[in-house]
């Protein structure tokens, strides 16, 4: 909606050059100004296919509904001037024109006039000229259009019936008529009388009111009524009055307490800043009795009494709810005040029209101050149609530190607190004397005066301006931020909340008799486990606890099935226990939540309210969701985050953010810079530092074991808006991006544990970049080693290259599930692994988990001559070098010699010597082979007998 406002802004421009040019011409230069002159001026390029978003400027008796139907407004310059469009040629009374958003869908009509509506009260009642009283009729006749389009856009926002709302348009048309007693006129008017509501795309382009998205697409109610006769005995047209305004509606389903799905709506008008009623005095007579009027004050013998004070800046409120507030010069006598306006001419409220007269300034001098009166019915011919209302009463507002606010205290304030001949006085009332009507409108003017302040050397806010002269845009930008999320209901009493209504109690109070679930979650080896555990051992005194630990032993992260029947076993543990137990020794039962994977909190969530028993679902109520960050852990590639990181750490359900390693240095670029990206993610969130999850500060504890943070207003409204359908289950958490495969291989035989701590520490090396296929990231699960009947718990986290084994702590575990066993059925596989990785294949994880266990022996394969070593040779030497020699041999303690004198280092029967030695070697590894295959070798994943 930011971008909403800002071409509402621009958007106020198009019909201020219209008042530009009429404002800086004179009398003489407004009589021959022309149409063309002003549509071709302000409305270059701005052309548009369907003649209903034409932008034009039609004059008086011009303003036909051939004209404006003709969808051409290239009209020549020649007949068409102010001074020649009314009635017989005469002077236009009125014009009307339209404005169209060049690039957007935006556009609205209005009737400006040219003349006064009302007469100047000069002491006594005359009758308004008859020029006066054609331009009186023809805007109170706008008027009443103008409230038949409000009403129109209001029961079209409500029911979304153009049908419904074409019928209250005429209603309020004639009951408009009736209070400005034209009831004569209403026949003939109603039949010259056209409503209609276009639906318009964002390209400004005409699209049908019924499609399916044209409920957001911004509308256009435009009612007009032809060719209004002269309706005080002339004869002629005096042209069609126009008005249009573009609106947005917003729409909420809201589901009752009785299941039934009702609709919630709101509506703003677009182009409401653009000013309604305008007017130019162009003739010679209204010219000087506006001068007359001023000469007339002036004078000693003034009717209004003793001038008093006179300045700029002075703002005039009506009780019409059409009208905005007019700025203009204020001038204070003894028994009354002109106020002059360079548009309307001069307004003089005398004191014998005033029935009282009140003061408000809020006791401070920061607050507006207000000027209230309360006037009597003969005033209304003597004031511009537009003040005209159902509650007679004018506000005229002082800016704080004004010229004119400190005059009125120095000189006007005590006199007119004193009382004179009418028997008026001046009293000052508290905000409690206001009425609802004059809070609402010094509401308004405070926002006013809050925009139109600015500090020297600073740009007047043009938003904070829209939004001064918008008060409804404020409420209807709350109730549209619920509407544009989905079309899924909310709860009735989940509204006010959203709505950000005022009175709501900010606390959230758990009936005792619940049992409150404090949720952990985060990414694997993010040290959940181990803040569990903590909180288990270390605070006994926040009740009994439960734990539900994640089923880790299949492919699935979560599965809400399983979590909604360990609900239900354990309320019914709960309720059983409970009664055998007496009040005064009965312990509030508490449930810990331990989710470490790639799963969405929102499906912990949903299986909650999801849950098949209302009496189960009655029964829990979450306390807090914390989630765990190890910041070794989050990126996988650069600042690639993991999957379902930041999903974890949501706005509108995590509270806390514990950070379970770098915690010993607070300002570790790692963690400082992950700090900064969870903070924008979840604005809300605690920080809690806990080293491998162990919580040092109990503020910490208290924070994760809330029993009301996840039930906060603030939070709830964060849920609707970010996660809609979530009370219903109806929200789709998405699936994981780079997709994270979970695979669980059991098994029944001990791993070797040197074996597998190499293998789980050489993981880390072999980590491929982008697409990431075959990474291991983490390795969860419960195995025997070789070395200790012991069950350990294995927790390996690749990026952080971190080893935990731990034996497995006795405890409460989940009921059984169907998915924790083995494939085939045999149910003597007691351990088992969990790889998580992308695009792991069974085959290839159970192939690296083999190389772990115990390797089956080989067998050996038979010696020969040609395979002993020179190491094998010199032992069977030294073994057998004494042995007895063949005849002609001797041996001289060195060398052997034969009768002929030859020497040899080796005995004379070496090889033979050679040859009983291989033979006695392949005697052993037949001996060994025949042995080994008696053995009996099972493999890792075979099962036992």
């Amino acid at each position: 909606m930011s971008t909403a406002r800002w071409i509402l802004c621009l958007w106020r421009i198009c019909f201020q050059k219209i008042w530009w040019l009429l404002n800086i011409s004179g009398l003489a230069s407004l009589l021959i100004l022309t149409q063309k002159f002003l549509s071709s001026w302000n409305f270059q390029n701005l052309k548009r296919v369907s003649p209903n978003r034409q932008p034009f400027v039609l004059f008086g008796n011009h303003s036909t509904r051939e004209n404006l139907n003709a969808g051409n407004f290239n009209f020549p310059s020649e007949g068409h001037l102010v001074r020649s469009t009314g009635p017989g040629g005469s002077f236009a009374k009125h014009m009307v024109a339209q404005c169209v958003s060049p690039k957007g869908p935006l556009a609205c009509s209005r009737t400006f006039f040219f003349g006064a509506t009302h007469v100047p009260y000069l002491g006594d009642d005359s009758k308004l000229p008859k020029k006066t009283e054609q331009i009186r009729l023809l805007s109170q006749v706008y008027a009443a259009v103008i409230e038949a389009v409000l009403a129109g856009i209001a029961c079209y926002a409500k029911t979304s019936s153009l049908t419904k709302a074409k019928e209250v348009a005429e209603q309020t048309l004639g009951s408009g008529l009736d209070s400005f007693e034209l009831i004569q006129f209403k026949a003939a008017l109603r039949s010259k009388m056209t409503f209609h509501i276009h639906a318009v795309n964002n390209q400004g382009r005409i699209v049908p009111l019924d499609s399916e998205d044209s409920l957001s697409f911004v509308k256009t109610a435009c009612m007009t009524v032809y060719d209004i006769p002269d309706l005080l005995g002339g004869k002629g047209c005096l042209g069609s009055v126009v008005f249009s305004e573009s609106f947005l509606t917003s729409q909420i389903l809201v589901k009752e307490k009785d299941g039934t799905v009702t609709t919630e709506t709101s509506s703003i008008v677009l182009t409401a800043a653009v000013p309604r009623f305008c007017s130019w005095l162009v003739e010679d007579n209204e010219v000087k009795l506006s001068e007359k009027t001023q000469q007339a004050v002036r004078g000693d013998e003034c009717f209004l009494g003793t001038f008093l004070i006179g300045g700029e800046g002075a703002y005039l409120y009506s009780g019409n709810l059409q009208s905005w507030p007019e700025e203009g010069n204020l001038h204070f006598f003894s028994n009354g005040l002109l106020f002059s306006h360079c548009h309307h001419g001069s307004i003089i409220i005398s004191k014998d029209h005033m029935n009282s007269i009140s003061f408000f300034d809020g006791d401070s001098t920061s607050v507006v101050a207000a000027l209230l009166i309360d006037f009597k019915s003969s005033l209304l011919p003597h004031l511009p149609v537009h003040f005209h209302g159902s509650s007679n009463f004018l506000m005229i507002v002082f800016f704080p530190k004004s010229k004119i606010y400190q005059a009125f205290y120095s000189e006007v304030f005590s006199p007119w607190q004193q009382q004179d001949n009418s028997g008026l006085s001046l009293k000052v009332i508290q905000e409690d004397g206001l009425s609802v009507e004059q809070k609402r409108l010094h509401t308004s003017a405070q926002k006013l005066f809050s925009a139109l302040s600015h500090p020297a050397g600073e740009k007047r806010s043009s938003l904070k301006l829209l939004s001064a002269k918008l008060p409804e845009l404020d409420w209807f930008l709350q109730h549209f931020a619920v509407s544009s999320i989905s079309r899924e209901p909310v709860m009735r009493t989940h509204l006010p909340i959203l709505l950000l209504q005022a009175g709501i109690n900010p606390t959230h109070t758990v009936e005792n008799d619940k049992v409150i679930i404090s949720i952990v979650t985060g990414l694997p080896g993010c040290h959940a486990s181990e803040l569990c555990a903590f909180l288990v051992t270390l605070h006994k005194e926040y009740g009994r606890w439960m734990v539900y630990r994640q089923v880790m032993d299949s492919s699935e992260c979560f599965h809400a099935a399983h979590f909604q029947r360990y609900l239900s076993s354990a309320l019914e543990a709960q309720q059983n226990r409970s009664a055998r137990q007496s009040a005064y020794i009965r312990k509030k039962t508490r449930l810990l939540v331990v989710l470490q994977g790639y799963t969405d909190v929102i499906d912990v969530v949903q299986a909650l309210q999801t849950h098949p028993d209302s009496n189960v679902k009655s029964s829990f109520s979450i306390g807090a969701i914390t989630a765990c960050v190890e910041p070794l852990s989050c990126y996988m590639e650069h600042r690639f985050l993991f999957p379902k990181f930041l999903d974890q750490c949501s706005q509108g359900l995590v509270s806390n953010v514990v950070f379970t390693s770098h915690t010993m240095e607070q300002r570790h670029p790692l963690l400082v810079q992950l700090q900064s990206l969870i903070r924008a993610a979840n604005p809300t969130a605690a920080f809690i530092l806990a080293e491998n999850g162990i919580v040092t500060r109990n503020e910490d504890i208290e924070l994760i074991l809330s029993e009301n943070s996840f039930s906060s207003p603030q939070m709830l409204r964060s849920r609707y808006l970010m996660y809609p359908g979530w009370y219903e289950g109806k929200f789709d958490a998405g699936s994981v991006f780079p997709l994270m495969v979970q695979i669980c291989v059991w098994f029944g035989r001990p791993l070797e544990k040197t074996r597998f701590v190499a293998k789980c520490k050489a993981i880390q090396s072999s980590i491929k970049q982008s697409p990431f296929s075959g990474n291991i990231y983490h390795i969860l699960g419960k195995v025997k080693f070789s070395d200790s009947e012991r069950t350990m718990e294995v927790c390996h986290n690749t990026l952080a290259n971190s080893l935990s084994i731990m034996p497995v702590l006795e405890g409460p575990t989940p009921p059984p599930d169907f998915r924790s066993t083995p494939q085939d059925g045999s149910g003597q596989q007691e351990c088992y692994l969990v790889f998580i990785g992308c695009s792991l294949k069974e085959d290839g994880v159970k192939d690296w988990l083999r190389q772990s266990a115990k390797q089956k022996p080989q067998r050996k394969a038979l010696k020969t001559r040609g395979m002993l070593t020179q190491q094998e040779i010199r032992n069977i030497h030294v073994k057998r070098h004494l042995d007895p020699l063949p005849a002609g041999y001797f041996y001289n303690g060195t060398q052997f010699v034969n009768f002929f004198g030859d020497k040899t280092d080796f005995h004379p029967l070496m090889d033979q010597f050679m040859n009983d030695y291989v033979e006695e070697a392949n005697r052993e590894i037949e001996k060994y082979n025949r042995e080994l295959e008696q053995q009996e070798y099972h493999d890792l994943f075979e099962q036992k007998p």
